[in-house]
């Protein structure tokens, strides 16, 4: 399996198209690849390494149910890595272009919560952090970093969905730009930890006041 077709892979469990619980099976993902079996199982082999499948004994791959505990370990861990990733980003020597392609892309991102369009701006959620990453220049940083960011696309809760909170991450993404813009190193770091924080606080009560409301 090609890299582009392990990523159309990936993208397919992460996009929702392959449900929380729900089984994978190997035949028709051959089918929709042109491939045999045996690069397709590695593939999902290793996805579930990677912690975006499970396998189950005896019954094959399935998408994972990430529940309200995950979530908060999840988040945990992407506030401290963000908040590297920030601070050595304002460091990177080429930060004039960074910054440039995460005004663009926060310029997306007004554009696209004053048309309530919560997909495309989820999705340029997930660029502009990627930008971050990338110009920090770590490579396992940026790869452990991904990790968590598409095992939070498989809760399916993001805090877009939380009224009020897209507005508000807007704000808190041009601060952090302005950070790594001057170059200054802590209060990127600081800032980027604050955002994620701020993200997983309103989410966990949105997702309580979901709860008492079906209950």
């Amino acid at each position: 399996m090609s890299p582009s077709e392990g990523q159309a892979l990936r993208e397919a469990v992460l996009s929702g198209r392959l449900a929380p619980g729900s089984h994978v099976s190997v035949r028709p993902l051959c089918e929709e690849f042109g491939l045999s079996a045996t690069p397709v199982k590695a593939a999902l082999t290793a996805l579930e390494r990677e912690g975006f499948l499970v396998l189950r004994p005896h019954r094959g791959f399935f998408v994972p149910e990430v529940d309200r505990a995950d979530m908060h370990e999840l988040y945990e861990l992407r506030e401290v890595l963000d908040g590297i990733a920030a601070r050595r980003a304002a460091a990177f020597a080429g930060r004039e272009a960074l910054v440039a392609r995460l005004t663009e892309v926060l310029d997306q991102q007004t554009e696209q919560v004053a048309r309530h369009d919560l997909t495309g701006y989820s999705d340029l959620d997930v660029v502009f952090h990627q930008e971050i990453l990338l110009a920090a220049g770590n490579g396992r940083l940026q790869h452990v970093a991904e990790n968590m960011i598409g095992q939070l696309r498989l809760g399916r809760a993001t805090s877009a969905r939380v009224p009020g909170r897209p507005t508000a991450a807007l704000v808190e993404h041009a601060e952090i730009i302005a950070a790594i813009a001057a170059g200054q190193q802590s209060q990127a770091e600081r800032l980027a930890r604050r955002h994620v924080r701020k993200s997983a606080n309103a989410l966990d009560r949105y997702l309580t006041r979901e709860d008492n409301r079906a209950s």
